[in-house]
């Protein structure tokens, strides 16, 4: 792993673009899941809620990480190219 200048840049705009996929992404997940939610009791939409939460956060949190990692590759590759250091 190299600590450049241009695989940072790129991390940073990999998770940048993780959270703008995010964002229309988990609308259209959400819909969908409530629609195929059955709660009909406070309970169950507790519940429902509880666990929709928890499919936010991993979706959040796997997009950040694949997009981030990706970024810097990205940028770690294209650095070495333009700025002549290892790693292209």
């Amino acid at each position: 792993m190299e600590l450049s200048l241009p695989a940072w840049l790129g991390a940073l705009c990999g998770m940048v673009v993780a959270v703008a996929i995010y964002v229309p992404g988990i609308r259209i997940v959400e819909r969908h899941l409530r629609k195929s939610s059955d709660a009909r009791t406070a309970e169950e939409r507790s519940a429902f809620e509880d666990k929709l939460s928890v499919v936010r956060r991993l979706i959040l949190g796997c997009d950040i990480a694949a997009l981030a990692a990706a970024g810097y590759w990205i940028g770690n590759m294209l650095g070495g190219k333009i700025f002549g250091a290892p790693g292209g």
